[in-house]
């Protein structure tokens, strides 16, 4: 028998229930401990050198497989959020202290050699998709990986990017992107904001300079005040109201993933 793929899924799923710090530490119990000898490790143990090698080969084949299966099934438990502002995708991407291949020369101390991209589900309030890339590697790209035609995208001022504006409405993306204070407003059309509301702008407009980086297609544009501080947030959900645009940004801005980060940087670790 071999380090086959249930024995290595279950070493894996064993290494995070149990919090170990390596796969060497793994390795030592499951030749000690009698639990994992008999029930996770295969009959006749499993070598250093076959471990890793497996880690090498397949664990980021094992970890996918696992986190689809695991998202599929939350999505039949779980209860659908805010399902009258459509489908919501929050995007953004974490550095992580791991690389997926055993690079010891270019792993060194300070270095981050890989960066998680998630997509998260705020109707569900779980993980929807994740590309793993080289640190240095822009995130905006990813966005089409992450959120499909149909789907909105939710995103803070590093994805604002007039040609993507663009892209995504021709393709069929939603997006709700914060956008920077000083952005450029040419604007075509203003809406009324409701007295009393922390909206104090609702316009349609151009953003850019023209003839530099301006839109070629409109977009709509809710700034909202919330304890002191302006936000303004560039949308193609013309659908909704302007406070439904400001919540389902402040529905991003409130999610933090960073367990399911340190979970992806734990198990790609153990591969060097």
């Amino acid at each position: 028998m071999t380090f086959d793929f249930d024995h290595h899924l279950r070493a894996l799923v064993y290494l995070h229930l149990q919090e170990y710090e390596s796969g060497r530490e793994l390795l030592q119990v499951l030749e000690k401990d009698e639990f994992a000898k008999a029930h996770i490790a295969p009959p006749e143990g499993v070598r250093k050198s076959t471990f890793f090698e497996a880690m090498n080969t397949r664990a980021l084949e094992q970890l996918v497989q696992m986190y689809e299966r695991l998202q599929a099934k939350a999505k039949k438990l779980l209860p659908t959020l805010h399902a009258d502002l459509g489908y919501l995708v929050s995007v953004d991407g974490s550095l992580i202290d791991a690389v997926p291949t055993m690079e010891f020369a270019d792993y060194r101390k300070g270095v981050k050699k890989a960066k998680a991209h998630l997509g998260f589900n705020l109707n569900y309030c779980i993980p929807e998709r994740i590309c793993l890339s080289a640190g240095k590697a822009d995130e905006r790209p990813f966005v089409k990986k992450l959120v499909e035609p149909g789907q909105t995208v939710v995103a803070d001022r590093y994805y604002q990017c007039h040609k993507n504006f663009d892209e995504y409405q021709s393709e069929g993306r939603h997006f709700v992107i914060r956008i920077k204070k000083s952005t450029r407003k040419t604007i075509t059309e203003e809406r009324v904001v409701p007295d009393g509301s922390h909206v104090f702008l609702d316009v349609i407009a151009l953003l850019g300079t023209k003839g530099q980086n301006q839109t070629e297609k409109p977009v709509r544009v809710v700034g909202y005040r919330v304890d002191g501080v302006e936000y303004y947030v560039a949308t193609d959900r013309f659908d909704l109201a302007a406070e439904q645009i400001a919540f389902i940004y402040m529905l991003s801005a409130t999610t933090s993933w960073t367990d399911f980060c340190a979970m992806t940087s734990w198990t790609l670790t153990c591969s060097v």
